[in-house]
């Protein structure tokens, strides 16, 4: 008789302090995974529902004839970003598409990328600006005497349906880390969690905003993150000052952070997560193994240390002398990794550390869309780091 999928792979995870749970339909599948599928809350049917793009704000900053050209594209709802380098062709990039589309066939000029710049104002220390009242991004590349020679034109869309993933999650008012490489939808998903936990779940939510990219640019923080307040942050080597500043001012029940980078902000998620503040961030990484192994953001899973063994302990586990072992509780309970904007994979982030430590494979929670949109969520023991 074959094992029960719940006894066999079920992921252990405590169980929330909330009275109401989400709804939950089970199917029958092979023993070697369970799963479950939960009805989605934004929209009819399942899919996604798009508040506001503001593309017309973006497109203005363009030449007139790129301008008239995308507002023709038929894919305009794919719309990712646009590249402007100079004596190169202008270039759009769309959502699924892994190149390119020219969009014509003369190179871009210096007046044109002067003019461009003058339409988006003033560019951050971190060579980012944005329109006001939107949340598109603009990036420059500079020449070695500050000329900027390149735009990466950002389109920044509000979008319900993304929480949805991770609503389950939200309800154990535990830490979060997103992991995901540059433009698999991290911010978009800070975004609508910020808007939910003000909102629906009337958390005091504080936005740590380094680049006004989940705020929108401007002094008045967009529509789209609901009721959570918005810190700016004057200079990227501020932010975790400001991360201090906004538990220390503001009693926040949650903080949310974008892009952690820094072993100052890693020290400072962790000092957030000491006072008994939720916290809600991101970094830059595809995979959990990504953050065992760099020095600077060991710490948000509670850092790695080499421990030396006894002779009896050794034999006794079968391993050498020397090992790797978790220094300390990891300051962000789950992880999630975002390989893709509808395939994620989510740690218990102690025990999954642990077990890869060790040389075991976790148990992890793959969560993806079907065809219809809705959330599966399925349980596998086989996670090794590099795909399920």
């Amino acid at each position: 008789m074959a094992p029960s999928p719940a006894r066999l792979l079920l992921f252990l995870l405590p169980t929330p302090n909330h009275t109401t749970r989400p709804r939950v339909r089970r199917h029958r599948r092979a023993w070697w995974a369970g799963t479950a599928r939960c009805a989605p809350e934004v929209a009819a049917g399942g899919g996604f529902v798009v508040i506001e793009d503001d593309l017309a704000e973006l497109l203005q900053i363009l030449p007139t004839d790129l301008r008239d050209n995308l507002k023709n594209e038929p894919r305009r709802d794919q719309l990712l970003e646009v590249i402007l380098d100079l004596g190169r062709r202008p270039e759009a990039r769309f959502l699924g598409n892994s190149g390119g589309q020219y969009l014509r066939d003369s190179e871009i000029s210096q007046l044109e990328l002067e003019e461009a710049q003058k339409a988006v104002g003033e560019f951050g220390g971190d060579n980012r600006a944005g329109i006001e009242g939107t949340l598109h991004r603009i990036s420059a590349i500079r020449s070695r005497k500050g000329m900027v020679v390149g735009l990466t034109c950002r389109v920044g869309r509000a979008v319900n349906g993304h929480v949805d993933m991770v609503r389950d999650l939200l309800n154990y008012k535990e830490s979060i880390l997103f992991l995901g490489r540059p433009g698999v939808g991290k911010t978009t998903v800070m975004r609508e969690i910020a808007r939910v936990l003000a909102d629906e779940f009337q958390k005091r939510v504080v936005i740590v905003d380094t680049s006004n990219e989940i705020g929108g640019d401007g002094d008045i923080p967009h529509a789209a993150i609901g009721g959570a307040r918005r810190m700016q942050v004057p200079e990227p080597s501020m932010q975790h000052r400001v991360m201090i500043e906004a538990v220390e001012n503001h009693m926040p029940e949650v903080v949310i952070v974008d892009e952690i980078g820094t072993e100052a902000e890693a020290q400072a998620c962790r000092s957030i997560a000491e006072r008994g503040v939720m916290l809600i961030g991101t970094a830059h990484g595809e995979r959990l193994a990504n953050i065992i192994k760099n020095p600077v953001l060991s710490d948000l899973i509670g850092g790695v240390e080499t421990v030396t063994l006894g002779d009896e302990e050794a034999r006794a586990r079968r391993t050498q002398k020397s090992i790797l072992e978790r220094k300390a509780p990891p300051t962000f309970p789950f992880l999630i990794e975002m390989r893709e904007r509808h395939y994620w994979v989510t740690h218990r982030t102690e025990r999954s550390v642990d077990m890869l430590l060790h040389g075991k494979k976790p148990l992890v929670e793959v969560r993806k869309r079907d065809n219809e949109f809705q959330v599966i969520i399925e349980r596998w023991a086989t996670y090794d780091g590099d795909g399920l």
